[in-house]
């Protein structure tokens, strides 16, 4: 029986051939092992850059809302826009109107005008109701086919 450790094959030992081998896939699989690593680390990269960018987007967010919410501002677009002003002193109810103000109930509804009335601006316009139909002065006529 031979020895393995000193048997040849074309002029190698065995033992050479199977540590060669072994040697040569440990160097693959540790060359693929970071090359999946390196495409890993460059994804965690990217997607820690967009992490950031969305922090970013975040504070600038609450930045703006921080700024939208400030109550002079609010104060003077509602005067601007809405005609909205400060509660005087005369137009609050004392203790004893507010009993007053309870019995009587709720204040009656106004109508809204017509939507379609406020777009023809008819000063004729009824709340509430469309504006009649366009007159017949301008007839409508359907289109007809002729034949080639």
């Amino acid at each position: 029986m031979t020895n393995p450790f000193t048997r040849r094959v074309r002029g190698f030992r065995v033992i050479d051939l199977g540590l060669l081998t072994l040697l040569i896939s440990v160097i693959v699989g540790v060359y693929l092992a970071k090359t999946i690593a390196g495409r890993e680390r460059s994804d965690i990269a990217k997607i820690e850059r967009k992490i950031d960018g969305e922090r970013a987007r975040i504070r600038l967010l609450n930045a703006e809302v921080a700024h939208l919410e400030q109550p002079g501002r609010i104060e003077r677009l509602s005067a601007t826009y809405l005609g909205l002003k400060p509660v005087s002193a005369t137009n609050e109810a004392s203790v004893d109107q507010l009993a007053l103000l309870a019995r009587s109930g709720p204040p009656a509804k106004a109508v809204a005008p017509s939507p379609i009335a406020i777009a023809f601006d008819d000063p004729n316009a009824v709340p509430g109701v469309p504006p009649p139909p366009p007159s017949s002065s301008l007839p409508v006529r359907l289109a007809e086919a002729t034949k080639p």
